[in-house]
């Protein structure tokens, strides 16, 4: 039987279902994820979710994996920029990131604040770490990546393979939001 984790935003009106084990479970440092994040957590009542480091903790799933259950009218989604090849899609409602989808990818990063207290999966690793201002010491208990490492790269090659080279539509966000 496979696993299944039912996810939320903070208020409990998005409501989604992932199945099966994640691909891998990151914390991303990049300058975009921590520009990003710091708007994100600017909105009103948007919970706290970056790390001390301004690092955000992302457990990437594949795209056919991840089913949207109910909310999704209250999904909107902003682009750093006009030109920016990623979506940031957040639920409105309480303002709780649900996830970040590159163009034309295979997966979703789901963002680690909709896991329920203690059940977030065990990190893997931090990736981007090059991206963090000097002075910043991340602690040694996963490896921490300069940039994408080729294990990385790996793990999402072969879900793309088990997938069968296809990258399902997310067609449930409705419109931009102003962040």
């Amino acid at each position: 039987m496979t696993q299944t984790n039912r996810l939320a935003c903070a208020c409990g009106q998005v409501h989604l279902e992932v199945e099966g084990a994640p691909i891998i479970n990151a914390e991303c440092c990049c300058d975009s994820c921590r520009a990003a994040g710091a708007r994100i957590q600017a909105l009103p009542s948007a919970p706290r979710f970056q790390e001390t480091s301004g690092a955000t903790r992302f457990v990437l799933y594949r795209k056919d994996r991840v089913h949207f259950l109910a909310g999704t009218d209250r999904l909107k989604e902003f682009h750093l920029t006009p030109e920016a090849k990623t979506r940031r899609v957040v639920a409105t409602c309480c303002n709780t990131p649900v996830f970040l989808e590159f163009k034309n990818g295979h997966w979703l990063s789901l963002y680690g604040c909709l896991w329920p207290s203690g059940t977030l999966p065990p990190l893997d690793l931090r990736t981007m770490t090059a991206d963090l201002p000097a002075g910043v010491v991340l602690p040694d208990d996963v490896p921490n990546a300069r940039h994408q490492s080729f294990s990385f790269f790996v793990k999402l090659l072969s879900a793309w393979v088990a997938m069968g080279f296809r990258s399902p539509k997310i067609a449930c966000v409705n419109g931009a939001l102003q962040v």
